[in-house]
């Protein structure tokens, strides 16, 4: 027998649905988020024949049958005036905007329908790159339409996206149309809402982004019970780790968030959270940078209680938290005063933070006034401005206590740094 994926298609393209939507030509935002190298990602309406009214295009996907709630982006709906389904029989039927949230680009709305078919939801955190994807979805109005394709790569962030969400990359061919239109696997379980295209003019390259289902499940049911997402917060802030932070903070894996910040009373810090722990995992599920932490703890409302791996020197260990709605803020800071830097800081001019700083009243630490070029603080990343705030996860509130910490360190040299408002950490080498 041919192997096919027609039993499978049959099953899922019914619980895809087109989206037609009317609004205003300055509202509304198109039917595809063209993501263009180094450029703003924009959308583009197609125009009717009246003049100041736009008519788009998008895609949707059935969750709840009983209910009429579909699933789709934020950017397909958003401005809208007037939204109508089409449903896999070419019934139409007016449709109401339950909720949307521009941050994961997502959004829900409701049909009020007879015999429906509900797609069945996946679990995008199982995915691995390679796999094998079928989008779905409605492109230049064509009615439902099928590629198919591979997972390209994972956790891809830093579009110009509004959002932080770790995207789901797929060479699945996407198409303006596509937008809200379903990636499922081969088991026909939706894996990803697709989103995003990225190439010269809209055109597709074979590059394509979804949200993955995961996150998109989770803002489904607070925009359903709440018509808007209340994010919970841990109250730490995190960055990508690497082999370098690794070898320095003594764990055994290079992935994870690592945490350069926990703000006082935050749920972080009362779950025992401290700067330079490793947030490996979520309520078991691996976290493999930054981006990915962020986006799994802002989908879960304030009150849930999240269980932690945390990785630091000597082991791994399990924390609770209690996710807030809110972060506490900072205590305040000091004076004047130029040192120069010693070992691994050699050729850096270190000056006391002070009200010429955009840092002053945020953080305590040192300034780099001045640094050389051809210093290994500058190979590092180091720049005129940062303020060292901790060497080797011990706080350094001034000039004098970053040299004192740091001149007896001729290998490799941890370093707290306020910049542009952000909490990082450098690793300085020879």
């Amino acid at each position: 027998m041919t192997p096919s994926l027609a039993p499978m298609l049959s099953r899922v393209v019914p619980t895809i649905v087109s989206i037609s939507v009317r609004g205003k030509s300055s509202d509304v935002q198109g039917d595809t988020l063209y993501l263009t190298p180094g450029a703003q990602n924009k959308s583009t309406p197609r125009q009717t024949a009246v003049a100041q009214i736009s008519e788009t295009a998008g895609t949707g996907v059935i969750t709840d049958a009983r209910n009429g709630y579909i699933l789709t982006n934020n950017h397909v709906i958003e401005g809208a005036t007037s939204l109508k389904v089409t449903i896999a029989n070419g019934e139409s039927y007016d449709a109401v905007a339950v909720g949307a949230d521009a941050q994961t680009d997502l959004a829900v709305i409701r049909i009020s329908a007879a015999g429906l078919s509900q797609a069945v939801l996946g679990d995008s955190a199982s995915l691995k790159v390679g796999d094998y994807v079928v989008a779905i979805g409605t492109p230049y109005g064509l009615g439902k339409s099928v590629t198919f394709g591979i997972v390209s790569a994972l956790d891809r962030s830093g579009l110009g996206l509004d959002s932080e969400e770790g995207f789901i990359q797929t060479d699945a061919s996407l198409n303006p149309g596509n937008s809200g239109g379903a990636l499922v696997d081969l088991e026909g379980k939706v894996v990803g809402i697709n989103t995003a295209i990225l190439g010269p003019s809209g055109a597709n390259i074979g590059i394509g982004f979804a949200v993955p289902i995961n996150t998109a499940s989770a803002i489904m049911r607070q925009l359903v019970s709440h018509g808007e997402i209340r994010r919970g917060q841990l109250g730490v802030q995190v960055q990508d780790s690497s082999a370098d932070f690794a070898k320095v903070l003594g764990v055994n894996i290079s992935t994870g968030a690592l945490v350069n910040e926990v703000r006082p009373q935050s749920p972080g810090a009362k779950a025992g959270i401290v700067v330079g722990d490793v947030i490996a995992a979520v309520d078991g599920l691996p976290i493999s940078g930054s981006t990915q932490l962020r986006a799994r703890v802002s989908a879960l409302p304030p009150g849930t209680v999240v269980k932690l791996t945390i990785l630091r020197r000597g082991g791994s260990v399990q924390v609770v938290a209690t996710l807030a709605a809110a972060a506490a803020t900072e205590p305040p800071v000091e004076t004047v005063d130029y040192v120069d830097g010693k070992g691994l800081l050699d050729l850096v001019t270190l000056q006391t933070l002070d009200a010429a700083s955009d840092a002053f009243g945020k953080v305590q630490g040192a300034v780099i006034s001045s640094i050389s070029d051809s210093s290994p603080a500058a190979a590092a990343g180091l720049q005129p401005g940062d303020v060292i705030t901790s060497v080797n996860q011990t706080n350094a509130t001034t000039p004098q206590m970053v040299v004192e910490l740091s001149k007896a360190l001729t290998d490799l040299l941890l370093l707290g740094i306020f910049r542009d408002g952000h909490r990082s950490f450098l690793v300085v080498k020879r």
